[in-house]
């Protein structure tokens, strides 16, 4: 059998007498009687095991335990008053926790911004970020241990019916590389005419830096990202030497300051500034990166809700811009 525990109910007519200090008066502003008020105290001392209340004819006064224990009953009621309220705002998805994924290049463009969109209509949502690769992402939303993520596309086809996909931005990739090379492929004069310029737009061909090795995911972690690149090389009828290998694009985009290569990258890693690094634009017409937001279909708390709110409305925003912009 459990054990029996006091209720709301006696434990709010325990602070009532004891801030009174007086059963008769505590009735009144309890609007009940006397009787049942003290009968309700006698159930919640037996159900403790303990006296609350010194009793008198003429007065009655807590006991020790009674006072250590009245400041623990009021903190404990303050916090029952306080669940509608959250249960209301967890409802709206006004509070909670939405635990997020993203691939490293979401981190240069896309990210802040949907991070502080959804910061200013939803300040008391606990966010838990977690920087991963698309494949691991996927592995973790099918585990239940995170609720969404921003991938780069295309999703594998087994988990199609089982998760959602809202693209929200394509880019085209840029190369990425030493300021070096640049002086070498485009003559000195293009490539240090401003000192501290990273981002140059005269567009650069693969075939200028065909000899060059490639740096790049390995194809097991990001298969979507790794084949878009190999194409841009097909298009220009080139075979790729591969270079080195890294997860992280602060590793590729610091593999090509070092000089091991050249690299290519979503137009947003321009935003990771590097010393030793340049980012130009591919004179061949190559196709884009398209990230996204993925979520299971089947779970959408209210908090995840509210953050595929926001990234519609970016989207949308990101769409209405690229329509209006003027085609070359």
């Amino acid at each position: 059998m459990l054990p029996a525990i006091p209720d709301l109910r006696q434990l709010r007519y325990f602070v009532t007498v004891a801030e009174e200090k007086h059963f008769g008066r505590a009735a009144v502003r309890l609007s009940m009687t006397q009787p049942p008020l003290s009968q309700a105290i006698r159930a919640l001392e037996e159900t403790l095991g303990v006296e609350l209340f010194a009793r008198t004819k003429r007065s009655v006064e807590l006991t020790p335990v009674g006072a250590d224990l009245l400041p623990e009953v009021q903190r404990l009621l303050a916090s029952a008053e306080a669940l509608r309220p959250l249960a209301q705002s967890l409802a709206r998805g006004e509070a909670g926790v939405l635990s997020l994924a993203f691939v490293s290049t979401a981190d240069y463009g896309l990210l802040p911004l949907l991070l502080r969109d959804f910061g200013a209509r939803h300040p008391r949502v606990r966010l838990e970020l977690t920087e991963a690769t698309s494949d691991v992402q996927v592995e973790e939303l099918m585990a239940g241990r995170i609720d969404a993520g921003l991938v780069i596309a295309p999703l594998p086809s087994r988990h199609a019916t089982q998760l959602s996909w809202l693209p929200i931005a394509r880019e085209p990739l840029v190369i990425a590389m030493s300021t070096e090379m640049a002086a070498r492929v485009s003559g000195a004069a293009a490539a240090h005419a401003d000192p501290r310029a990273e981002w140059l737009d005269t567009p650069i061909s693969l075939r200028d830096v065909a000899d060059a090795p490639l740096v790049i995911f390995p194809r097991r972690l990001a298969p979507g990202f790794y084949d878009i690149i190999m194409d841009c090389y097909g298009v220009a009828g080139l075979a790729p030497r591969i270079g080195q290998e890294a997860i992280q694009m602060q590793t590729i985009v610091s593999l090509v300051s070092a000089g091991m290569g050249v690299a290519l990258v979503p137009q947003s890693l321009r935003n990771l500034r590097r010393t030793g690094v340049v980012y130009r634009p591919l004179a061949e017409s190559v196709p884009a990166i398209e990230t996204g937001l993925v979520w299971r279909t089947a779970e959408v708390s209210p908090v995840l809700a509210g953050f595929i709110e926001i990234v519609r409305a970016h989207a949308a925003t990101v769409e209405a811009q690229s329509a209006a912009a003027p085609h070359v």
